[in-house]
């Protein structure tokens, strides 16, 4: 119990996780990938349900490292292009033990300060998260019955995502095996 309780308090120190990114970021260098951790800032939560029945929350966050927000004039308006990273569901204990999906949606903070000024770019942006969530990860969310949370800006624990890039130049491929 002692090791479990040392370990926990290691992984919750920002400085052990500032080191842990830094050598991960180090390692990938050397494969050839530059590695950015996206630490979601909270924005909004969306509650719906997954597949009818299961709870199901999506945070709407932000980062700096997402691209921004680019609008193209149309006729009859604008065509809006909102890059986001989408990080995996994940299962998490809510109030009573009950067991709630959570999805990350994270967009460039210029989104978020949009959004927050009007509510049809707000609907924009619920509607990208909710398509996101339901194209990448193959299910099927109650569009009809989701609804912002007043007064919460995140639901559950806060995970940083990575976002790869293959450097230039990057590290050669490995050598096939067998092969002599």
């Amino acid at each position: 119990r002692a090791l479990f309780a040392e370990y926990a308090a290691e992984l919750a120190d920002p400085e052990q996780r500032r080191l842990y990114e830094e050598e991960v970021a180090a390692l990938e260098r050397e494969r050839g990938v530059e590695v950015r951790f996206v630490h979601p800032a909270p924005g909004y939560v969306l509650r719906t349900s997954q597949a009818g029945s299961r709870r199901c929350y999506l945070n709407v966050c932000s980062n700096p490292h997402v691209g921004a927000p680019q609008a193209r004039p149309e006729p009859g308006g604008h065509r809006w292009a909102l890059p986001y990273s989408l990080a995996p569901g994940r299962e998490e204990l809510g109030r009573g033990g009950r067991r709630r999906l959570v999805y990350d949606v994270v967009f460039h903070p210029a989104a978020l300060r949009l959004a927050a000024r009007s509510a049809r770019f707000r609907r924009l942006l619920s509607d990208t998260a909710l398509e996101a969530v339901e194209s990448h990860c193959a299910v099927q969310l109650d569009r009809a019955n989701a609804a912002v949370l007043r007064g919460t800006k995140y639901k559950g624990v806060p995970q940083a995502p990575v976002i790869r890039t293959p450097l230039p130049g990057g590290a050669p491929p490995p050598p096939a095996d067998g092969d002599s």
